[in-house]
């Protein structure tokens, strides 16, 4: 961080500060993970403003004490951090290519959207275009623990950002995982993570889905692995939402679609078959095709039977 007390201060633009502070922070996207981030950053009394493509849906956030930016450039104006928690890598770069101009020259960009091993080429080139210094920095976690400001940040970027982002990272995570100052590490291991939760997503379904179909008490299928090296909370909780037909979105089908398709993408430049990854592929995007794109993840269990 940049001490203004130990010399005079030079005169700041609108649109290029000339200094930051790390408590000023500006948040581009509030969908389920962004706004939740956004009310935690506040919580923790962080300068928060932010910027969402649809404005309507970052109004509510005035209550908590964020302020709402009309454009991109506006939002990071004077922040010394950014953080963009978008659909993907592709909407990440179209709104910091918007904002281009109003970054001051010592600006930490915080990427969090999952933006995949070619989107973060991308963002890499266009941190080094704008002289933003890039924290490669994917979560772990969805709508629960993002409110509850319990998410894993998976990190890694220059050791010098380290304590600027510090109240950033305890604001919106339980725990930041450090791996290395190049950018590229965290998005990696965000990929490895996210072909699991799938997995298991998939694997729950269609063991409810089979339950079902052959007349089988999906109660019974939970006692007969409770207790067990099989018995994981996350199915539980997941099996208990297809059954009730409750499935609001914690992580909706149409961004798991996304991720699924970045992970088969990874496996093929890394010269690995992901078979189970591109099955699961398959069945987002017809419990999608379904209706189903704006349900939670397990909505995948429709993609076991005809519409």
């Amino acid at each position: 961080m940049t001490d203004s007390s130990a010399q005079p201060s030079a005169p700041a633009t609108p649109s290029a500060p000339s200094s930051t502070e790390a408590t000023s922070v500006a948040v581009l996207g509030t969908g389920i993970m962004g706004a939740a981030m956004a009310r935690n950053l506040c919580r923790a009394d962080l300068d928060v403003r932010v910027w969402n493509r649809t404005r309507a849906k970052a109004e509510p956030l005035v209550e908590h004490g964020v302020r709402v930016a009309a454009t991109p450039a506006e939002a990071v104006a004077g922040a010394g951090v950014v953080l963009t928690v978008l659909h993907d890598g592709e909407a990440a770069a179209e709104a910091i290519a918007q904002a281009a101009g109003a970054f001051a020259p010592d600006t930490v960009w915080l990427q969090c959207s999952t933006a995949g091993l070619d989107g973060l080429d991308r963002l890499v080139a266009l941190a080094d275009e704008h002289g933003l210094t890039l924290v490669d920095a994917p979560v772990l976690g969805t709508r629960q623990p993002a409110e509850a400001g319990m998410l894993t940040v998976l990190a890694a970027g220059p050791e010098e950002t380290r304590g600027r982002l510090a109240p950033v990272l305890a604001a919106v995570g339980s725990r930041t995982l450090w791996l290395g100052t190049v950018p590229g590490a965290a998005t990696r291991l965000k990929l490895v993570c996210n072909s699991w939760v799938l997995a298991v997503t998939h694997g729950t379904a269609e063991a409810m889905a089979l339950a079902h179909g052959l007349g089988v008490d999906s109660a019974d299928f939970l006692e007969a692995v409770a207790g067990g090296p099989l018995d994981l909370g996350y199915l539980r909780t997941k099996a208990a939402a297809i059954e009730a037909g409750d499935l609001p979105a914690s992580f909706a089908v149409d961004t798991a679609r996304k991720d699924a398709r970045l992970i088969v993408e990874a496996g093929e430049r890394a010269g690995v078959r992901l078979d189970v990854a591109a099955a699961g592929l398959d069945r987002l995007d017809r419990a999608s095709a379904q209706g189903h794109g704006d349900r939670d993840m397990a909505a995948s269990y429709y993609a076991s039977f005809d519409a």
